[in-house]
């Protein structure tokens, strides 16, 4: 398994995206829009940014409102990568939106991640 992506909520995500671009130097994605930006890494990492109505930042460290993201991780094969996680103590939620694209998966602490094919 590889990590992806890492995709943050957000009410603005270019306004976002310029201020980590200028903190960490990496490069706008070319497909950044007001609804999805992103800044990629050499070896192809995306950090991402996703608008979200009516966001609700975090307020650390209050567990009320939590820290809020998700990874995305290359594999192969997503049916055998999906048993083998579940049997490390992830869950499959009921709604997949990704149909065969993709699978959400939630950790053990209840963070959702998503299997993509690779």
């Amino acid at each position: 398994m590889r990590l992806t992506a890492i995709n943050l909520d957000c009410p603005d995500p270019l306004a976002l995206a310029a201020f980590y671009q200028r903190a960490t130097g990496l490069t706008p994605h070319p497909a950044s829009n007001a609804d999805f930006a992103g800044l990629t890494r050499e070896d192809g990492l995306v950090m991402g940014f996703q608008r979200v109505v009516d966001y609700r930042p975090p307020r650390w460290p209050d567990p009320a409102a939590p820290q809020q993201f998700h990874l995305d991780f290359a594999v192969d094969d997503l049916d055998r990568a999906r048993s083998r996680l579940v049997e490390l103590g992830a869950r499959e939620p009921a709604h997949q939106p990704g149909g065969e694209r993709w699978r959400v998966l939630v950790d053990p602490a209840g963070h959702p991640f998503c299997l993509t094919r690779k």
